[in-house]
């Protein structure tokens, strides 16, 4: 792992009058980040005999309200990384959550609550996209727009990473996977992905998908009530399209299990990410 590597030149646009400060803590046993500022990739770069020439950015989950550091970032990106993938865990702006930890928990409790509450409308699962979008006061597009800038950068360096510019993906959890749907739905150009993986969540698109919409892998586990419905639409608009997309639904996993120790078979969904990255042409000997 090297150091961070701050993807906007100069302050990124939207947050120029923003004066918070991101802090890295311990919550429920895991490292966290929240009150995120500056957005920047962290690398974990594999040995250059191993390397097989894709990247990967890596979106940690957190309702926007916070980051999971350790769980959704630096086990997954070690995972890639020691299997010949240049892994960068992404810090994308999020809400401000105040300047205590008492604070952020009351902040994250209370956006929880609002995130999953039942729709009223329906008296079924909430559209956890539109609440995402309409809790974060903006965030939610600042955070997309780091990920679609985060796609750019890596591109833009891959001689520089030891990666092929023609192999930039974006892996994303829970709040993450909506940024990583966000970015597969809409960038263009150099910040066009070239495979996206959406885990435990999606962007369920309302409008048509470009014609070079990327490779897309969704996961998600059938007992997730929240992200199921979404995860489908998602499925159903890049196979509308005639994009390549495969759609994994385990039976057990909640939402939380990117790394995650249940003895359930959703724990083996990375390995099918990679059989599906060789199956599309996107992994290989560098």
């Amino acid at each position: 792992m090297t150091d961070e590597l701050a993807i906007w030149p100069g302050t990124p646009p939207g947050s120029e009058e923003w004066a918070h400060v991101e802090e890295t803590f311990v919550w429920a046993g895991e490292v966290r980040v929240r009150n995120v500022v500056t957005p920047t990739l962290t690398p974990f770069l594999p040995d250059p005999d191993l390397a097989r020439g894709t990247a990967v950015i890596v979106a940690p989950g957190g309702a926007l309200h916070m980051l999971s550091w350790e769980t959704e970032g630096v086990a997954v990106a070690e995972w890639l990384r020691d299997r010949g993938i240049a892994a960068f865990v992404l810090k994308y702006r999020l809400v401000d959550t105040g300047p205590t930890q008492a604070d952020f928990e009351t902040a994250f409790q209370a956006a929880i609550a609002r995130l999953f509450a039942v729709d009223e409308r329906t008296g079924g699962p909430p559209r956890t996209v539109e609440r995402m979008s309409s809790m974060s006061g903006g965030i939610a597009a600042m955070a997309a727009a780091d990920g679609a800038q985060a796609v750019r950068f890596v591109r833009g360096r891959a001689a520089e990473l030891g990666v092929r510019a023609d192999r930039v993906g974006i892996l994303g959890f829970s709040a993450g996977a909506f940024v990583a749907a966000v970015v597969a739905a809409t960038a263009t150009g150099a910040a066009r992905p070239d495979f996206a993986a959406p885990v435990a969540g999606a962007l369920a698109p309302t409008a048509p998908l470009p014609p070079d919409a990327p490779p897309l892998f969704l996961t998600v586990a059938s007992d997730d009530r929240y992200m199921v419905p979404e995860t489908v639409s998602t499925f159903e608009a890049w196979q509308s399209a005639s994009r390549p997309v495969e759609l994994h639904v385990y039976g057990r996993g909640g939402h939380v299990f990117a790394a995650a120790k249940q003895g359930l078979p959703v724990e083996r969904w990375p390995e099918r990410l990679l059989d599906w990255l060789g199956s599309e042409g996107l992994l290989g000997d560098g």
